[in-house]
């Protein structure tokens, strides 16, 4: 069987942000599974226009072609004021038919929500565009202070948890697509 192919898109484009360290922390993580392939797609890599171009630009092209070759995405996000990222956003709807019946699950962080708020946003978002989220979420809360060994181990669970996941909704809808054409 070939690898699962998975994006993990970092949402955030703020200078300062986290995110970046969380989706290498995750993508270690992920890297420990064989049958897994897992890449980085950072939205501070791609150069998006500040309006919707008539035409796609190169960046644009680059980033819907990452998420046209991918299985399986993981999402991480902020929470910022009860939502995710503007960035984010507008990355999302760049692609369309290179989002649908492929699954999504969520890594996010926040101040006590630990992202919660910004991944039931995330879901509307992604059920729009016909892909399936999956239930489990890797949520951090920046506020908990540095991390004991219990909440690390917790954290490894919880991305275990994800990973099964999306292994088991990224493998069917692969499966499902090459049988026939998702028609939306």
């Amino acid at each position: 069987m070939t690898q699962l192919r998975i994006a993990v898109i970092v949402g955030s484009t703020r200078e300062g942000r986290v995110g970046d360290r969380l989706a290498h922390w995750f993508v270690e993580q992920a890297e420990r599974h064989d049958d897994l392939t897992v890449t980085v797609v950072d939205l501070t890599e791609y150069d998006f226009p500040a309006t919707y171009p008539a035409e796609p630009t190169a960046s644009i092209r680059a980033f819907v072609r990452e998420v046209g070759r991918a299985d399986a995405f993981v999402v991480v996000t902020p929470e910022y004021n009860h939502s995710f990222p503007a960035p984010l956003k507008q990355a999302i709807d760049y692609a369309y038919d290179e989002w649908q019946a492929k699954p999504v699950g969520f890594v996010s962080y926040g101040c006590r929500s630990t992202g919660l708020h910004a991944v039931d946003q995330l879901r509307t978002v992604f059920t729009a565009l016909h892909a399936m989220t999956v239930r489990d979420v890797v949520g951090i809360d920046l506020l908990a202070g540095e991390p004991t060994a219990q909440s690390t181990d917790e954290l490894r669970r919880d991305v275990g948890v994800l990973l099964d996941q999306l292994r088991w909704w990224g493998l069917a809808l692969r499966e499902g697509r090459a049988a026939r054409p998702y028609v939306s």
